[in-house]
């Protein structure tokens, strides 16, 4: 992707230079990817768990200075840039369509953080808090998504999984997240997960729809950046990921989509470039 020399959004918070703090286990559903990494790589997630609570029972601890190296002082401005973009396509587009884009803000973080949904640790992975409209990342995720989870790599890998959970903040200033919240409840566990399948396939295709107006605007795209996007769709899929812990697929306990799902929803965003075609939960026949 091509990003150096420009602009740069003044609404992400770097604290990856801060180490230490009080802890907590949760903080979003990609938190279960990186339990499965942990249990991938010789670790016990029950171990896990109960590390992250003795944490949250010791309470407060000192924090530490860390001294950001060259290449995690590039990264921020990568990360910075990919925000920027998506301001100012999320922002064109809504101002097309008559509304006002409200601009996310987005965090940085290493070991743990603190938010308005609760505290997160690293092994939550990147996550979007409604409560706060701030998307939180330890970018140590994709390392792992990359070696444990057999990703392509990429800095548009990176690239993808920031819109897509800019997505989630779209679904938040549309209400969609609410409405798809209150379908959930009563419902089955099964239909459930349909209604989050159906919510995080719409985030591709966002993903997609930002995709196709930066190349536009920008024209950021080089050779690759595509199936990098691509590659981490698809080693995201639920059926991947149960495929790699549990060597078989259960498509009702889905929370996120299989890969093929999600690869088509991302593709579909950045060929169209149409938001009418973003329908996820008639697609799957939830409305």
């Amino acid at each position: 992707m091509k990003w150096s020399g420009r602009r740069q959004s003044s609404n992400m918070d770097d604290r990856r230079g801060v180490s230490g703090g009080k802890l907590a286990a949760g903080g979003g559903i990609i938190g279960i990817i990186f339990l499965i990494i942990n249990a991938l790589s010789g670790g016990d997630s029950g171990e896990l768990l109960n590390s992250v609570q003795q944490q949250l029972e010791q309470g407060n601890q000192t924090e530490q200075t860390i001294e950001l190296t060259a290449e995690d002082k590039k990264m921020g401005e990568f990360v910075s840039t990919v925000l920027a973009d998506t301001e100012d396509v999320w922002g064109k587009i809504f101002r097309e369509n008559g509304a006002t884009y409200k601009e996310p803000r987005l965090v940085l973080f290493r070991d743990g953080v603190k938010t308005a949904c609760g505290g997160a640790s690293s092994a939550s992975g990147p996550f979007y808090c409604p409560t706060d409209q701030t998307v939180y990342m330890d970018l140590s995720f994709f390392d792992e998504l990359q070696n444990k989870l057999g990703a392509q790599g990429g800095d548009f890998a990176i690239a993808y999984v920031i819109a897509h959970e800019i997505g989630h903040h779209v679904q938040t200033l549309l209400g969609t997240s609410d409405q798809m919240r209150k379908a959930q409840q009563g419902a089955s566990q099964a239909q459930g997960n349909k209604l989050s399948v159906a919510l995080e396939l719409q985030a591709d295709f966002y993903a997609g729809i930002w995709t196709h107006y930066n190349q536009q605007m920008n024209n950021v795209l080089e050779p690759g950046d595509i199936e990098e996007a691509l590659s981490a769709a698809n080693a995201v899929g639920d059926d991947a990921i149960q495929r790699k812990t549990q060597g078989q697929v259960v498509p009702d306990s889905f929370t996120h989509g299989s890969s093929e799902q999600r690869m088509f929803w991302f593709n579909k965003g950045f060929k169209t470039g149409d938001l009418s075609q973003g329908d996820t939960f008639g697609a799957l026949n939830l409305n």
